[in-house]
């Protein structure tokens, strides 16, 4: 048995003693061994940027807004999936299904109002994410905003749902609100710690977080003590999820790409199922894109999960 098929028997064998049905089973083999690396680890591209922050993000790169641009991407660089709502989904999908597996997000908002109560309203449910041929859904929680406990109890009824149809549910654990930031603001690690935790509480198979920076300001005990370095702190949220899968946030774009590629490197020696990457991809011209997540899959290549 060669090396690459010797990894994949040692990453299926793990993957075959977590607790799923058996839709969920084979919707994450699909992400896991069927697209992208196919060794387990995760590699997304997100496109909810137009309805989270408008078309400003398509500015430099104004080819970008057409969704046919990131399908390209998606497709020509092997990506494990592409996360994006209903309408895009419904518009733009046909052409491309069975080439790219589809993680559809459910919720999302605007920027135009005050994070200071953030909350992400329901536009789509699982049962579209079935007729759609979606392998997983996506779900963002405002974890800390004064509306948590209607989030909460909307969740209730995706995670209902997704049980229901065998679909994985992947969970944007976003901390959010007044009194995130009062407690050392949204990327400390406190609120990505409890992020983490949360993900896995309230059952998520697959968490997208941000990488925890060392803000410690006006941060609870004991995290106010806690002087970790980048690599512990994001060891820790790793952790702190369990066995629910970490992405880690691309984050905002940097022209840098060997900046971008040591930080792939970065997550996934943190522990990270994968990554999560938009505006860092689609953002560049496709040429240099596609050459790009190249590169990003030779790392992952050495990261089998």
């Amino acid at each position: 048995m060669n090396q690459s098929l010797q990894a994949l028997s040692k990453a299926s064998e793990k993957f075959s003693k977590l607790s799923l049905s058996h839709g969920k089973r084979a919707r994450l083999w699909r992400l896991l061994y069927g697209h992208g690396p196919r060794n387990g680890s995760l590699l997304v591209l997100p496109l909810d940027q137009g309805l989270e922050h408008g078309p400003t993000d398509f500015f430099p790169n104004p080819p970008a807004i057409d969704p046919e641009y990131q399908f390209r991407l998606a497709v020509e660089g092997n990506f494990s999936a592409i996360a994006l709502g209903v309408g895009l989904a419904e518009k733009y999908m046909a052409d491309y299904a069975g080439r790219i597996p589809l993680i559809l997000k459910l919720n999302g908002k605007t920027n135009i109002p005050s994070d200071a109560h953030a909350t992400s309203p329901l536009f789509a449910s699982v049962e579209d994410a079935v007729r759609l041929g979606a392998d997983a859904v996506g779900y963002t929680m405002y974890v800390g905003s004064p509306r948590q406990h209607d989030e909460f109890r909307q969740f209730e009824k995706v995670r209902q749902d997704c049980e229901r149809y065998g679909m994985p549910l992947v969970v944007w654990s976003y901390p959010r609100g007044e009194a995130i930031e009062a407690k050392g603001g949204k990327n400390s690690l406190f609120a990505q710690d409890y992020a983490a935790r949360v993900a896995v509480e309230l059952g998520a198979d697959i968490v997208k977080l941000h990488e925890p920076n060392d803000n410690r300001t006006n941060a609870p005990a004991p995290y106010d003590k806690l002087d970790e370095d980048a690599s512990a702190r994001s060891q820790r949220v790793v952790r702190s999820a369990g066995r629910t899968m970490v992405l880690f946030s691309g984050g905002e774009k940097n022209d840098d790409d060997a900046a971008v590629l040591r930080k792939v490197e970065f997550y996934m020696d943190s522990g990270a199922q994968g990554v999560m990457f938009g505006r860092n991809m689609w953002l560049r011209p496709l040429d240099q894109a596609v050459a790009l997540v190249k590169e990003v899959h030779k790392i992952m290549a050495k990261h089998p999960r």
